[in-house]
């Protein structure tokens, strides 16, 4: 019993609150200091003993990361330059020595000084040095000339040098990785450690240990997207900060911070780059949204992130920019209500789409069923109408495929279930998947083996080609949403990485059919892949036009719409065939 905060309960109870562990982690953790064995599912010998190798390598690793990070917080009072930026950025000697920020020296091989066996692979496997396969500096001075190494020292250096050191715990306190940035403006500003057996950034929050007290005490977690920013936050007040470590937010962060609170503030810039981390945080967040839990998104001025407006603006007025953070249902519409114009019909039609897939991702209850109605209203259509809409979009899309199987056609199924019936009447979808139109199976399949083969082919697509690849039916869509979220986390990826990571998917062996499928003549460039987007292009408007032309509407914005879209069509066509045109 703690007569500061009431809380009281038993050890596991302690285990579970305290470091935000499930029961059977704490179970685990309380049997493994009492010497004692948990009983396991039956597994076999081999498998007993890979799990105790991995155990027992996370250890070592473990304790390679404490040492170093004690080397570095060693060395931060020793460099002027560090301290003085650390103070002039307002922080106090306390608030870093609470979060064991540290120093990483300009020498190339100053951790040989830390660690008796440099050579140690154990050093690689942690991220804290790297190897060189020819060349490297002959002595600790980075100005030093390049010399020839031989033996186990051949280009080995230190990967964090002349940074400001970052530790980075996990929920028990344990060193699992290190954020490094910058004394100046030089690039890149951060670098993390790389991914290893103790560190994935797409589960680590930065600062969740240094915050467990403060989540509870305030009720509510608040993300924020930079190291800086967190230091800063708890210097003035607002310990229960913590950040994304150099990636977009999953759905494992937002899991991980509802073990500690039911309450998340997600703080991002106002600028283009804020909103779109703010749409990957939305997505993460739908499906833990559940009626008992709050989700709330705070936009900063352009200008600003939190670390500079907190110290311009100060506490009361970041205290009062969280209070007024927008909920989850206003950011879900005004999200799918982006870059559209609802005076439109066929605005209202695309914000609906773009809902669609977010509304299905919320768990059944109070919320879901309130966002219908003022979906519904966003569009100008009665609830009644809306439900009826997205279950006859669903019925004719299984219809569809369906046909297409009697047929024994090769086109993918639509991916979409007829919503069942709640006891209120309303539609209950299944999947999350973006809205889209119909493509041709070949030409998907071509787009897709390409980008699977050349990933970093994604970011050269411009906005409206990557929404309609999001569009595709069957696998196609889920498996670019994949993708993207891969890109954004990994960045530009081999494809036998990602052959890897899709692993366990429910499309995996389609797209290894995709690509294994590819014609050994095939020409791999990215005009091939601009030659599939005018097909897909193609067929994807001439369907829009024959909608149109089958509503029987007479309006002119609509006579406008069918003679913009046959515009486009030639354009697709011509570009198609390699003829020089304006764009419509």
């Amino acid at each position: 019993y703690c007569f500061g905060c009431g809380a009281s309960g038993d050890a596991i109870r302690f285990l579970t609150e305290q470091l935000g562990l499930s029961f059977v982690e704490a179970v685990r953790d309380l049997a493994q200091g009492a010497g004692l064995a948990v009983p396991e599912e039956q597994v076999s010998d081999d498998e007993r003993q890979r799990r105790d190798t991995l155990r027992n390598r996370r250890q070592s690793l473990s304790a390679v990361l404490e040492k170093s990070a004690a080397f570095y917080r060693e060395t931060l009072p020793k460099h002027r330059q560090a301290v003085a930026y650390l103070k002039q950025r307002g922080l106090s000697d306390d608030v870093a020595a609470r979060f064991g920020l540290g120093f990483a020296p300009a020498g190339w091989r100053t951790l040989a000084g830390v660690f008796a066996h440099y050579d140690d692979p154990l050093l690689d496997e942690a991220g804290l040095v790297r190897q060189r396969d020819a060349e490297g500096p002959s002595g600790d001075d980075p100005a030093d000339p390049p010399r020839k190494l031989e033996g186990a020292d051949r280009g080995r250096y230190d990967w964090f040098r002349e940074r400001i050191m970052f530790p980075i715990r996990s929920t028990d306190g344990s060193v699992i990785g290190f954020g490094g940035r910058v004394l100046d403006d030089s690039k890149p500003k951060y670098m993390n450690s790389p991914e290893t057996p103790v560190f994935s950034k797409g589960r680590e929050l930065y600062g969740l240990f240094e915050a467990r007290q403060a989540l509870r005490d305030k009720g509510c977690a608040l993300v924020v997207e930079g190291y800086m920013d967190v230091v800063a936050l708890a210097q003035s007040g607002f310990a229960n900060a913590v950040a994304t470590l150099g990636t977009a937010c999953t759905a494992e962060h937002v899991q991980k911070l509802f073990r500690f609170t039911d309450t998340v503030v997600f703080a991002f810039d106002g600028d283009a780059a804020g909103r779109r981390a703010a749409g990957r945080a939305l997505e993460a967040s739908l499906p833990h949204a559940t009626d008992l839990r709050s989700v709330r998104f705070l936009f900063l001025p352009p200008e600003h992130d939190p670390d500079t407006f907190v110290r311009t603006e100060g506490a009361a007025a970041f205290k009062a920019a969280i209070q007024a953070a927008v909920p989850l249902s206003r950011q879900l519409v005004e999200h799918a209500a982006a870059d559209v114009d609802l005076s439109t019909a066929e605005g209202r039609a695309r914000m609906l789409a773009q809902a669609r897939p977010l509304w299905q991702a919320l768990p059944d209850g109070a919320l879901r069923r309130q966002l219908l109605p003022t979906l519904a209203k966003a569009a100008q259509l009665e609830p009644a109408d809306l439900v009826s809409l997205w279950r006859d979009t669903a019925a004719a899309a299984m219809g569809r495929a369906t046909s297409a199987g009697r047929a024994g056609a090769a086109q993918p199924a639509s991916g979409l279930q007829v919503p069942g019936r709640s006891k209120a009447g309303l539609a209950i979808a299944v999947p999350l998947r973006r809205a889209g139109r119909r493509a041709p199976a070949a030409p998907a399949d071509v787009a897709l083996r390409l980008l699977l083969r050349h990933s970093d082919w994604w970011e050269r697509l411009d906005a409206d080609d990557q929404q309609l690849l999001h569009g595709l039916v069957g696998s196609h869509g889920p498996v670019v949403a994949w993708l993207e979220r891969q890109l954004d986390e990994h960045g530009a990826m081999t494809w036998a990485a990602l052959e890897a990571a899709i692993a366990g998917q429910p499309w995996q062996d389609e797209a290894k059919g995709w690509v294994d499928a590819a014609d050994p003549d095939e020409q791999q460039s990215f005009d091939d892949l601009r030659c599939v987007l005018h097909r897909l292009w193609r067929a994807h408007l001439s369907e829009t036009v024959n909608q149109l032309i089958a509503s029987g509407a007479v309006h002119r914005e609509q006579l406008d719409a069918v003679a913009a879209l046959n515009r486009r069509i030639r354009f697709h066509s011509e570009a198609e065939r390699g003829l020089a045109v304006p764009p419509p």
